[in-house]
């Protein structure tokens, strides 16, 4: 039997009672968070952030949007930011995509009329191409921030992969090294930022978690040619996260006809917390995209 909501704590202790979440098939509360328009929403975009970090690392990319009269929502994944789980840790990559589609009909149920498009950063990407593949009905569109499609080579090397295969069963909590805060963005207010969220990850990846993202994406040269829905790509070369090959092979296989690609030249994995110059272009992207994709707004 579960505890009631109103006993129910986060993992930082605040009382789930009190905050804005839903549960999982799992029984697991996962935190969300809404960014409202004052105006009537055009459409609506959902945030999937990506390994380590939670939705409240999004508050500009939502800002902005909201300011085009869009209604945003997201939630912490499992074992992310605010929700329950163990940290960095899933049993299977499909739990991120079962909790973002339940999500996605809860807003459905809510706002029946609008269109829902996709914002995913990172390993949100990876969640979002599994979203599309099996709702193609629901998603009007996605637009990618250096989505994981390929590993970084360094991550990638085989016997990395061979080791991670094999000890991902024997101990699945073993750590196979930290993330370098200092390849999030060349903006080190941001990097300083990462540092100090204490709702950020800071640990190391684990060998069962890196075994479930490298099983999730074995399988994508079958699902990206499914997706037919517009895409908005964007990558910078000097990522040392997630691989600017693989927004190129993404761009490649998709079979939308309305998919774009669009590369930032010494820029690293974060293009919404990158130099101000760059954010500023990478939100002039995403407002030109949705503008052109959707009725203008009534203000």
């Amino acid at each position: 039997m579960h505890q009631k909501t109103q006993d129910r704590l986060t993992p930082q202790g605040l009382h789930y009672s009190d905050l804005r979440h839903f549960v999982n098939e799992d029984g697991n509360y996962l935190y969300c968070r809404y960014w409202e328009p004052t105006t009537p929403p055009r459409a609506l975009v959902m945030i999937l952030h990506g390994a380590g970090e939670h939705s409240g690392a999004y508050g500009n990319v939502a800002t902005m949007l909201v300011n085009q009269s869009l209604f945003v929502f997201s939630h912490d994944h499992i074992g992310h930011g605010q929700s329950e789980g163990q940290r960095l840790s899933v049993s299977n990559f499909s739990v991120y995509v079962r909790d973002c589609l339940q999500h996605i009909d809860m807003m459905k149920r809510r706002f029946p009329d609008l269109k829902i498009f996709l914002l995913a950063h990172s390993m949100g990407g990876l969640i979002a191409i599994y979203a599309m593949h099996n709702r193609p009905e629901d998603i009007a569109g996605a637009i990618f921030i250096s989505p994981l499609v390929t590993l970084n080579p360094e991550s990638a090397r085989p016997w990395k992969v061979f080791c991670t295969k094999l000890l991902c069963h024997l101990m699945p909590n073993m750590t196979l090294g930290v993330m370098n805060p200092q390849w999030l963005s060349r903006d080190e207010k941001e990097v300083q930022n990462f540092y100090e969220d204490p709702l950020c990850y800071h640990g190391g990846m684990k060998v069962g978690f890196a075994a479930v993202l490298l099983n999730a994406l074995t399988g994508l040269e079958n699902i990206l040619p499914t997706i037919t829905a517009p895409v908005l790509l964007l990558h910078g070369d000097a990522d040392k996260l997630c691989d600017i090959k693989g927004s190129h092979i993404m761009y490649e296989m998709v079979t939308s006809t309305d998919r774009t690609l669009k590369v930032f030249e010494g820029s690293f994995h974060q293009l919404h917390k990158e130099l101000p110059e760059v954010v500023k272009e990478v939100f002039s992207l995403i407002q030109t995209w949705l503008n052109d994709r959707l009725p203008p707004a009534n203000i």
